[in-house]
């Protein structure tokens, strides 16, 4: 086994997917939900990453090259469609419709597909740090060691999910009001170098 690709990949991912910064994006994006209900999107988010994830380490680009869609190209669209989550945040659509929809206990919005699980957690950067790792470990023993790194760094994406409701009750409802916001700008900015990166790509930006 080697020690040493391990330790790097899963430095690598953990850097890219970045567990620690996703724990507030999830606490704004889950707000008001009960501690089952975040137990269950979390686990959702997990399960969609996991299998968007192990999709690409198992064909990598020829996944979207089969339906002609190029990584840069990709990355605008995930920068696109994060950016609108962006707004929600920023102007409060989504407390807005939650306070609406308050007497259906049932029909929360539910953002453990999009944007939790693709594309924060299962982002291009992401998907390309799983593709360069498995082209690094050729055969089922360096595909046994690629699933092991992204399975360890989704383990500590969940945990640190799960004190989501901790984290609520320590900033209290004005304080998650602020920091949605706060992290509505971040996200909206993350979106846009998304696109960035996919014009650059595309040598359209520099």
């Amino acid at each position: 086994m080697d020690t040493a690709f391990l330790i790097t990949g899963f430095v690598t991912l953990f850097v890219i997917i970045d567990p620690i910064g996703l724990t507030p994006l999830f606490v704004a994006l889950t707000q008001g939900m009960t501690q089952k209900q975040r137990q269950t999107i979390a686990l959702r988010a997990i399960l969609t990453a996991v299998f968007v994830l192990s999709l690409f380490t198992l064909f990598g680009e020829a996944v979207l090259g089969f339906v002609g869609i190029s990584m840069p190209a990709f990355r605008i669209a995930g920068g696109l469609l994060l950016f609108l989550t962006a707004l929600d945040m920023l102007f409060q659509r989504r407390t807005k419709r939650r306070e609406d929809q308050a007497e259906e206990e049932d029909h929360h919005d539910d953002p453990s597909v999009f944007p939790l699980g693709i594309p924060l957690i299962a982002g291009p950067g992401a998907i390309a740090t799983m593709i360069l790792l498995s082209g690094q470990q050729p055969g089922m023993a360096g595909l046994a060691m690629v699933m092991g790194i992204m399975l360890a760094v989704l383990v500590i994406v969940f945990l640190l999910f799960m004190t989501a409701t901790w984290l609520e009750r320590a900033l209290g409802k004005t304080g998650i009001n602020v920091v949605t916001r706060l992290l509505g700008m971040l996200l909206s900015a993350l979106a846009v170098q998304f696109v960035l990166d996919g014009l650059r790509a595309f040598g359209i930006a520099s």
